[in-house]
């Protein structure tokens, strides 16, 4: 268990969808992931292309889901299941995991952050159209700047858990707390500044949203409204474990080049984590002013 307490959660901002059809969205925007596994889909993103192109998982044009068909009845079905998630689902229930979390991080963030304001969230399966363009579950969770949403399939846990990191509950908000990081680093210019800078860039945004995700989970479990119990250490080393699983190095093997990396090597993912979870401060986030990553 990491949530506590009782009843409903707050659904407004987190809606479904997927496998739905059609272009029509402009080129030229950034989408950040949390960490997949395919380094062209990331290099892809952080040059505006589609990513759906380069991995066959993007929509077609051409096809376009019936009123009524299998794509809506099965955005509605999941659209259902959000709205009936609660507190006590979100420990059992990857959607309603999802949720718990979205809420923990905008009670965090509105308080740790002047100014903030609350990205929206969809949860989809298989294929989606973004502001960014369109995208496939292959890419796993990312943010698109564009119309400022998060977008999560939940079948990425069971990914992340094939290429070595954790699916236990606090590993999966963890990867939910990156996604929304991206936010905060969006509001404040980081991702724009960023992307001036190619992958030395890329490298310093995904380490900043990792130290973001440790200064959620520092403030989370704490307060009297804190939604989740107190963390343990088992549940942190399942956040380590997820982070060194989706290092450059860890995925690119042993012909990794730090030259091509985009997101960080294991050791420097964990290292952030660590140093936003061990002091909850969001100034010590700042991977632009140090050469020591």
């Amino acid at each position: 268990m990491t949530f506590q307490g009782n009843g409903p959660l707050d659904t407004g901002g987190v809606s479904a969808g997927g496998s739905g059809g059609g272009g029509g969205f402009g080129g030229g925007r950034i989408a950040l992931g949390g960490g997949v596994g395919l380094v062209v889909t990331i290099v892809a993103l952080l040059f505006g292309l589609n990513p759906g192109d380069i991995l066959g998982g993007g929509a077609d044009p051409g096809r376009q889901a019936a009123p009524g068909g299998q794509d809506a009845s099965s955005n509605q079905a999941l659209q259902e299941h959000i709205d009936s998630c609660t507190i006590e689902k979100a420990n059992t229930d990857d959607v309603c995991r999802i949720v718990a979390t979205t809420n923990s991080l905008n009670r965090v963030w509105s308080q740790q952050m002047k100014g903030y304001t609350q990205p929206k969230t969809r949860i989809f399966s298989g294929r989606i159209n973004t502001a960014c363009g369109a995208a496939s579950s292959a890419m796993g969770p990312f943010y698109c700047p564009a119309d400022q949403t998060a977008y999560f399939d939940p079948s990425f846990f069971a990914d992340l858990k094939r290429m070595g990191g954790s699916d236990g509950p606090l590993a999966q908000e963890y990867v939910v707390a990156h996604e929304f990081g991206h936010h905060v680093e969006n509001l404040t210019g980081v991702l724009a500044k960023g992307q001036r800078m190619g992958n030395a860039g890329s490298v310093r945004i995904e380490l900043q949203a990792d130290c973001l995700a440790g200064v959620w989970a520092y403030h989370a479990d704490k307060g009297p409204d804190a939604m989740l119990a107190p963390l343990t250490e088992e549940q942190i080393q399942t956040v380590i474990q997820s982070a060194q699983a989706i290092g450059d190095d860890t995925i690119q093997g042993s012909r990794s080049n730090p030259e091509s990396w985009t997101h960080g090597s294991a050791a420097q993912r964990v290292r952030w984590f660590k140093i936003g979870y061990r002091n909850g401060n969001p100034r010590q986030c700042d991977t632009f002013s140090t050469n020591d990553l």
